[in-house]
C-alpha cells in the first residue's frame, strides 16, 4: 500500500495567527507561571486587593523604619521571635535570599513580636542576618496583619498590596523559590 503525501499550501493568514497566539502565550506565562509556584509553595493569595498596613518600627539600632519608604521594591515581610524553632530554621535561607536578590529590588524585613534589643541582637548575630530586624514590642503591627502564628510571611508588591502570605517555615532559598523571586522580581509589575 503507498502512501500518498499530500503537500500543504500554508494559507497567507496563519503566520499572523500562529504569531498572535505566541504572543497571547508569552504574555499568559509569567502569570501562569507564579501561580504555579504560589500553589506549589503554598502560598495563600488574598481574596481581593488588600492594601498593607503601613506601619513604623525601630531597628535594633534604634533607627526608625517605615514600611512605605519602600515603595517601589517588593518587601518580604516576615514576623518572627527568638524563641520559635521553625523560625530559627528559616532564617539561614532568608538570609541567602535577601544576599541573592536585595541588588534586584527584594527587601527582606524581619519583624521581631514583643521581645527587646537585649534579646534579639543575639539571635541576630549568631545566624549572622544582615537583614533589618525591627522590634514590634507591643506586638501591635503583628495584630494589624492578624499575626497568629509565628513565623508568618507577607509579600508586598511594589505599589504596596499584600501579594500572598504564608504560615510556618518554607525553604525560601530552595530552587521552586528562588524560580519564582526571579521571574517576579525580573517581571517588574509586582
Amino acid at each position: 500500500m503507498l502512501a500518498s503525501k499530500v503537500q500543504r499550501r500554508p494559507q497567507p493568514w496563519s503566520w499572523a495567527l500562529g504569531l498572535s497566539l505566541g504572543l497571547v502565550l508569552a504574555m499568559a506565562a509569567p502569570a501562569a507561571a507564579a501561580k504555579h509556584y504560589v500553589q506549589l509553595l503554598g502560598l495563600q493569595p488574598p481574596k481581593e486587593e488588600v492594601e498593607a498596613p503601613d506601619f513604623t518600627l525601630k531597628d535594633l539600632n534604634g533607627r526608625k523604619v517605615r514600611l512605605a519608604d519602600f515603595r517601589g521594591k517588593i518587601v518580604f515581610l516576615n514576623f518572627f521571635a527568638t524563641w520559635c524553632v521553625p523560625c530559627r530554621l528559616e532564617m539561614p535561607a532568608m538570609e541567602r535570599l535577601h544576599r541573592d536578590f536585595k541588588d534586584k529590588g527584594l527587601v527582606v524585613l524581619a519583624v521581631d513580636i514583643q521581645e527587646g534589643v537585649k534579646t534579639v541582637r543575639p539571635f541576630v548575630q549568631e545566624l549572622k542576618l544582615s537583614f533589618p530586624a525591627l522590634l514590634d514590642g507591643d506586638g501591635s503591627v503583628a495584630t494589624m496583619y492578624s499575626v497568629r502564628p509565628v513565623p508568618a510571611t507577607y509579600l508586598i508588591s511594589r505599589d504596596g498590596r499584600i501579594v500572598w502570605r504564608a504560615f510556618g517555615s518554607r525553604e525560601w532559598d530552595g530552587t521552586d523559590s528562588r524560580q519564582y523571586f526571579s521571574q517576579l522580581l525580573s517581571d517588574g509589575k509586582r
